[in-house]
């Protein structure tokens, strides 16, 4: 994996109580365009993106990505995560990795997307040892905001961009004390 460093991408699917965290594959094009061009989910990233857009830009699967994870509840997708080599829409995070996640609206509000992100966060951990994630978000988020606080990441500054206070944070894995 370039973005991050010596990983093999993909890992082997990564389970949780009720999801799976696993590449892109054919059968959530739809899901991914759904989840791209909804007003709820584009409220805080400038707005949905427009379907016929997405339709013409996806003709085929979504395409797969070191660092790219869909997010499945019984076969299918909710929403993905990300996590990639920040490289430098923010001077803040440049070099670093950075953790992004989108989910469909209809799975706010279960609990998916701390499960989710905390397996993510757990694997890097394990793959990249005492590497630290990067993370930013509005902070008019308020459920993005109370997801960066439950997965344990520490406000590093607050700063305005793209019109709107933005609040950037760092998580750092629990190494044990020898």
């Amino acid at each position: 994996m370039t973005e991050l460093g010596p990983v093999t991408w993909p890992p082997a699917p990564i389970r949780t109580e009720r999801l799976v965290l696993r590449e892109p594959e054919a059968r959530d094009r739809a899901a991914v365009i759904e989840l791209l061009a909804s007003p709820e989910v584009g409220t805080y990233l400038g707005g949905p993106r427009p379907r016929d857009e997405l339709e013409r830009a996806m003709p085929g699967a979504p395409s797969r990505r070191p660092g790219l994870f869909i997010v499945d509840l019984d076969g299918a997708m909710i929403g993905q995560i990300t996590l990639t080599r920040e490289t430098g829409h923010l001077r803040q995070a440049a070099g670093k990795a950075e953790l992004g996640y989108l989910f469909l609206p209809e799975a706010w509000g279960c609990g998916y997307a701390a499960e989710a992100c905390a397996a993510a966060l757990n694997w890097f951990a394990g793959a990249l040892p005492g590497e630290p994630v990067v993370l930013a978000t509005q902070t008019a988020n308020v459920r993005s905001m109370r997801l960066a606080a439950k997965l344990g990441f520490i406000e590093v500054e607050r700063y305005e961009a793209y019109g709107a206070e933005q609040w950037f944070g760092v998580w750092s894995p629990v190494t044990p004390n020898d």
